[in-house]
């Protein structure tokens, strides 16, 4: 497991990775504090998704990426670093400082196209499970389903 590149804030994009062949995560909406989106930018081809928790399609992904993948992009260079994230996009960024900015330019710069929302589910129910271990209560005991992580030290 690598650790973050920088700390970031949680409240915004709660959950980001890079995963299935996509950057994906989940965005909070900037006006309704029940309302989430499900957010996606495809390798290679740069097809993107943006969704509602209810599956409700993002207004402002029209042909182009909304806040929310913006917001996705930008959380992601901060959890996985700028370079990471690029190379696994497999965006190519000549000659600029690379960051999330830049990044999302060298994306939108081939016209990306929108993605079938399909995979939302997937990524929403997972960040459901992730949501699922912080209300466990604190403790030294193995988690079964969690013991396929390589430990750093030995558990007695």
């Amino acid at each position: 497991m690598l650790p973050p590149a920088r700390p970031r804030k949680l409240a915004k994009v709660p959950f980001v990775e890079l995963a299935d062949g996509r950057l994906q995560g989940v965005v909070s909406s900037g006006s309704d504090i029940g309302r989430v989106y499900v957010s996606s930018v495809a390798v290679g081809t740069y097809a993107f998704s943006c969704s509602t928790n209810n599956n409700r399609p993002c207004g402002g992904a029209r042909g182009m990426f909304c806040n929310h993948i913006q917001a996705l992009i930008t959380e992601s260079v901060l959890q996985y670093g700028a370079v990471r994230v690029a190379r696994y996009l497999r965006v190519e960024v000549a000659g600029e400082e690379l960051d999330a900015q830049a990044i999302a330019w060298g994306m939108s710069g081939t016209h990306p196209a929108q993605a079938d929302s399909a995979a939302a589910a997937q990524v929403f129910s997972r960040f459901l499970r992730h949501l699922a271990y912080l209300e466990l209560a604190p403790t030294t005991a193995p988690l079964p389903e969690m013991q396929w992580f390589p430990a750093s030290r030995a558990v007695p």
